[in-house]
């Protein structure tokens, strides 16, 4: 059976499309997986690690108003990373990510282990929460590897 960042590959040369990634919490392990995969640079455009608010506000366009309001680890900035991101990196599909990896970082509405993922394609953006339990690797890669089921689970739905 084909790792998932194969099948991702598969889905983007068949539908003639574009990917781009940005990485908050995730650091850049979503680029790096992706970019293991001999022929990627075909489809993969690059990445963005905008770990800081203020990367993701001047690079991506997250509003200060967003961060402000609801935080850098939110539906919202995730959408709006998402869509920065796309934008940007001049993609077709762009993936993003922020979280809490912890040790440390939580809130006590926001507990570590929190992530928001955003996706866009064109005008479309929708965002998935989920939350991660292990210590800071073991999310990040729990992280990775649920962005990246997204992204090939999207995919194969757009070729059904």
């Amino acid at each position: 059976m084909c790792k998932t960042e194969e099948i991702i590959l598969g889905q983007l040369k068949k539908q003639k499309l574009s990917l781009g990634i940005v990485e908050s919490a995730t650091g850049g392990l979503i680029s790096h997986r992706l970019t293991n995969v001999p022929g990627i640079s075909e489809c993969y455009k690059g990445g963005v690690t905008a770990y800081a608010n203020e990367t993701k506000n001047g690079v991506l366009g997250v509003g200060e108003d967003t961060i402000v309001r609801y935080g850098a680890v939110s539906r919202e900035g995730a959408e709006e990373m998402a869509a920065g991101g796309r934008r940007v990196l001049g993609v077709d599909v762009c993936l993003s990510d922020t979280g809490i990896a912890g040790p440390g970082g939580a809130t006590p509405s926001k507990q570590v282990g929190l992530f928001y993922m955003g996706l866009a394609q064109g005008d479309r953006v929708v965002s998935r929460k989920y939350i991660f339990e292990g210590n800071r690797e073991e999310i990040k890669a729990a992280a990775a590897e649920a962005g990246l089921a997204w992204v090939k689970e999207y995919l194969t739905g757009l070729s059904e």
